[in-house]
């Protein structure tokens, strides 16, 4: 597929920001260069003069820092605890005192507190974040206010009976109390988790209710798109469901004049609040095991109960401090704007920013209201630095014809990151061609299970179209064939062959560390199996394609999903696609491409001929599907990811209720549409039995 775009491509790319002519672009196309002072302004060029400064170690170039990274794992990560600088409580006996996978132990014998990190950073006469509400001028809150809401927050949870090891949730939009919250928790050594109030009570009570919280902290409602819903009767719901539920902490929004709280008994936020001044030197942090429960993160929640992903202290504190250093550059007068839920991975990404010394920009609201561009607009009022958004996005700005770099001053902007789902070269290069000439494009990808990225940006190497630039320090990615033989300009399965600090403690629950192994280490034991289609080519660029769950066969070759959208998508009257391999009971494969389209748009002859002839030639024949069916929407998660697995189960006959949860889905229509194609169709035989 190729763009227009600005910049002189390929071979050669601006290094000081002026953009050359519109030119064609493809994937592998140079994008961008970082000039000398860029280079040695990085801060992982800091770490490795350091690095030969401290410990007699220098590397030729990047490659040969990520290969000492994976291979010296001890040496590595010990390196990056006197590098920041981690405070702890005793001192550890060992790097690694095992390296199994399930199971690999870190840091054995150190006891230090993730919360504490964050603190330290407190300063005076600066902002700790920022807040932005739909309609409102950005709000600064300033360390002390901040950090002093902390401490406060969490005497007062300590008062309430809440110890280590109890957990607190949270049902609260993206707002600084939500952080205040989620810092008090964790200095005391509780458990934090949190489901954004978009989320309907079922959704809430599937993934909450596995940890039977002492404590949750809950808004009466929420504000979005210029709307104001009303989720009092959610929370009374989810309260009552709740077992174990002991204190509910309401942080009021509606403004209707009712002055009964929508729980009865419920504390209200000022409340908590109301209490003289913890001082820094006052206030105890609960010193923890390096792998003591810092957050339960979930699963999408697509199929079945939603995993409860347990991680711990130390492993978060080390790997975000790693990734936002190193991969994303960031530190003190940098601000990153992400938009996210608290129901998201992004969200403890965004408020763990702080660690560094970053002023993170929070907002709470709907990303394009009033405006398409809202975020554009905030970027340059906030004089953010970096700048976070998903393909879905830029699409939206593409078909809004939003060109954000005529429209505002985006002269702070230095980075951008664009994650959340495949990145096609078109998207990588929009970037430049409607934002910034000489941006960095930091394009990554990771998970929810290990909070972090897998591959990302290094500021130090150049940007190719469609790529991610490199592996990130520390993890041993490789693409592994059917005979788990690592591959290299090949696709395979995305396989972790060494241990990460931030890898899950466990899984919550009953069978907790069984679940977790079955997920992860059973198709390569002893080798972490993402569940993604991945590639690295010849020069270490990196290629996240899809799901490998969710594979396309044809005729016996594996096809990723990123292919078929990348060509279906780009056509103007496509507003999005999902396509499915479904394995038939007679041991054939059907393949259905479901389009939905712009208002008033019928997939007709012409459309359909459209979208194959343009498969066929610009992939192959086997990416042409068996069957094109227009839909009012297709179904993803709220941040855009295609529920591309769960699909195909409800194309199988699994019902609805059994393949999706609906809260979890940003328009449950499309889940039903593809129910009611399945009771109709007659493309292919059902299997006898449902899939489950």
């Amino acid at each position: 597929m190729a763009v227009e775009a600005a910049g002189d491509f390929p071979g050669t790319a601006p290094e000081s920001g002026e953009a050359g002519g519109p030119a064609v672009v493809a994937e592998g196309d140079l994008l961008w260069t970082p000039g000398p002072q860029r280079i040695a302004a990085a801060r992982v060029t800091r770490f490795t003069d350091w690095l030969a400064r401290e410990r007699g170690l220098r590397f030729a170039g990047y490659d040969a820092l990520w290969h000492w990274s994976v291979t010296d794992l001890e040496g590595f990560w010990g390196a990056l605890w006197d590098y920041f600088g981690v405070r702890s409580a005793t001192p550890y006996s060992a790097v690694l005192g095992s390296r199994e996978m399930p199971g690999a132990e870190w840091f054995p014998g150190a006891r230090l507190n993730y919360a504490e990190h964050v603190l330290r950073q407190e300063r005076p006469d600066a902002d700790a974040m920022i807040s932005c509400a739909e309609g409102a001028a950005p709000a600064g809150l300033p360390w002390a206010d901040f950090a002093g809401r902390v401490r406060v927050l969490a005497t007062r949870l300590r008062a309430l009976g809440v110890r280590p090891g109890d957990r607190v949730c949270g049902y609260l939009p993206n707002v600084p109390e939500a952080a205040v919250a989620m810092l008090a928790t964790t200095a005391i050594g509780a458990v934090w988790a949190s489901v954004s109030p978009d989320f309907g009570s079922r959704g809430v009570i599937d993934r909450l209710g596995q940890l039977r919280p002492k404590v949750m902290f809950c808004v009466d409602g929420y504000h979005y798109g210029g709307k104001t819903f009303d989720r009092r009767d959610e929370v009374r719901r989810i309260a009552d469901a709740l077992p174990g539920l002991e204190h509910v902490v309401l942080l009021p929004v509606l403004d209707d004049g009712d002055a009964a709280p929508a729980v009865p008994g419920a504390l209200r936020w000022d409340e908590m609040l109301d209490h003289p001044p913890v001082p820094a030197e006052g206030f105890a942090f609960a010193h923890v095991p390096f792998d003591h429960p810092l957050w339960v993160l979930f699963s999408s929640g697509t199929t079945g109960l939603p995993k409860a992903i347990v991680h711990g202290h130390g492993g978060i504190l080390l790997e975000q401090l790693k990734l936002q250093t190193f991969h994303m550059d960031l530190g003190p007068g940098d601000r990153p704007l992400f938009f996210t839920t608290t129901g998201w991975m992004m969200w403890n990404f965004l408020i763990s920013s702080l660690l560094v010394g970053a002023c993170p920009v929070l907002y709470d609201g709907n990303p394009a209201h009033p405006e398409p561009d809202v975020l554009w607009r905030i970027a340059q009022d906030t004089r953010t630095t970096f700048f976070g958004a998903s393909p879905a996005y830029v699409d939206l700005m593409t078909r809004a014809g939003v060109v954000p770099g005529e429209r505002y001053d985006l002269s702070a902007l230095r980075t951008v990151m664009p994650a959340g789902s495949p990145v096609s070269p078109a998207c990588t290069a929009w970037f430049h061609a409607n934002v910034g000439a000489d941006l960095w494009i930091a394009t990554g990808s990771g998970g929810t299970d290990c909070c972090t990225g897998f591959v990302g940006g290094v500021p130090t190497l150049p940007v190719y179209a469609g790529e991610m630039q490199a592996r990130s320090l520390g993890v041993a990615a490789y693409a592994y064939d059917e005979r788990g033989r690592a591959v290299v300009d090949e696709v395979g399965e995305l396989v972790i062959t060494q241990p990460l600090p931030s890898m899950p403690v466990t899984f919550w629950g009953p069978d907790g560390d069984e679940r977790y192994r079955r997920t992860y280490f059973e198709d390569f034991p002893g080798s972490w199996r993402h569940g993604d289609f991945f590639k690295v080519n010849a020069r270490g660029g990196c290629f996240v394609t899809g799901r490998s769950d969710a594979t396309l066969n044809r005729q016996g070759v594996r096809i990723g999903t990123a292919e078929i959208y990348r060509v279906v998508e780009a056509l103007d009257q496509v507003t999005g696609a999902l396509v499915v391999s479904l394995d038939l009971p007679d041991e054939t494969f059907f393949m259905p491409l479901f389009v939905a389209l712009d208002d008033g748009v019928t997939l007709d002859p012409v459309l359909e001929r459209t979208i194959r002839d343009r498969l066929r030639r610009e992939y192959s024949p086997r990416h042409v599907p068996d069957r094109i069916i227009q839909v009012p929407a297709v179904p993803t998660t709220p941040t855009g990811k295609k529920l591309e697995v769960p699909a195909r189960r409800i194309l199988l006959g699994t019902p609805v209720e059994q393949a999706a949860d609906r809260s979890a889905v940003a328009d449950p229509r499309a889940l039903d549409a593809l129910a009611r194609y399945a009771r109709t169709q007659r493309d292919y035989p059902l299997p006898t039995a449902a899939v489950v």
